[in-house]
């Protein structure tokens, strides 16, 4: 299962070569998605987070899911989830994506280097890519699929505002499957142990239906995610992928946090596309979620 369509890699965009010879991958939708601007982004990130009223949590957080549309549309509930970082330091926070336009199978990585953003490049952790491309046949180097992709950009305003000093992990998944899934939550489970990691499920849910079908397909997701039941969440996509684009990245963290010691999980918001545009024919859905284990 793909998300969404494929089209060509747009490799002019893939990646530049700064000063210090560290791999930049360049913003592919600054200026379209998000404002291009540091001052205009600080500003539109800080609107939606004081939005939010501050959600209890029990617990180290361990995982998040956040949704990847434009700003405007999903970053009222992506808040929901970051709002909880405010006073969590992490030392890396890995991101898993579905690919929209690309198809290959198993999950690819920008191992090193950084991302481009209007505040700041994102530092890639080389070491924890290091160590999830030893732990792992199924995750492979490639930054081709990652040159215009939205889905794991789309989670670096939030992140940098809120933990900016935090590396991160770059993973596209390309075909959805359980066994990529397994293979991605079994080798980030031990790659990130002992360590002080976030992990980032990036999804939006349902495409392109009436507001009423959209929450009939997205409460199937929003009820897996609640009862913290990858399992039963991987089934339900199988039956029908349009659930969810990152149905795959979602059951993945899922079982990744469950192996890291999470045992609850809240749905923090739901809303969906016509929420800001007034139109309620054709609608995406969102979702945002947090994971937390005991406190030790």
């Amino acid at each position: 299962m793909l998300a969404c369509s494929a089209g060509p890699v747009a490799r002019s965009r893939l990646a530049i070569r700064v000063s210090n010879m560290t791999t930049l991958r360049r913003a592919a939708v600054a200026g379209s998605w998000y404002p291009a601007t540091a001052s205009a982004l600080e500003a539109a990130v800080d609107a939606h987070l004081a939005g939010v009223e501050q959600h209890d949590v029990d617990g180290d957080l361990v995982a998040l899911v956040a949704p990847h549309a434009g700003l405007m549309y999903s970053g009222p509930v992506a808040a929901h989830a970051y709002s909880l970082l405010k006073t969590r330091p992490y030392d890396v926070a890995i991101l898993i994506g579905p690919s929209h336009f690309v198809g290959f199978d198993g999950i690819v990585v920008c191992a090193s280097g950084a991302f481009e953003t209007p505040l700041g490049a994102a530092e890639i952790d080389a070491d924890v890519a290091a160590s999830l491309l030893r732990l792992t046949s199924a995750i492979k180097v490639d930054p081709r699929p990652h040159a215009r992709e939205h889905s794991l950009e789309m989670q670096l305003p939030f992140l940098r505002r809120v933990l900016p000093r935090t590396k991160i992990v770059p993973l596209l998944m390309g075909y959805q499957t359980a066994a990529t899934a397994d293979a991605l939550a079994s080798g980030i489970a031990e790659a990130v142990r002992g360590k002080s990691a976030l992990l980032v499920a990036s999804t939006d849910l349902s495409h392109y239906q009436d507001a009423k079908t959209a929450q009939r397909l997205d409460s199937v997701v929003i009820d897996c995610v609640a009862r913290l039941a990858p399992e039963d969440l991987q089934s339900a996509l199988a039956r029908q992928p349009d659930h969810a684009c990152g149905g795959g990245p979602t059951v993945a963290v899922m079982k990744a946090a469950k192996a890291l010691g999470a045992t609850t999980s809240r749905v923090l918001n739901y809303a969906d596309s016509g929420d800001v545009s007034g139109d309620k024919s054709s609608v995406v859905g969102y979702m945002a979620a947090a994971f937390c284990r005991p406190t030790a």
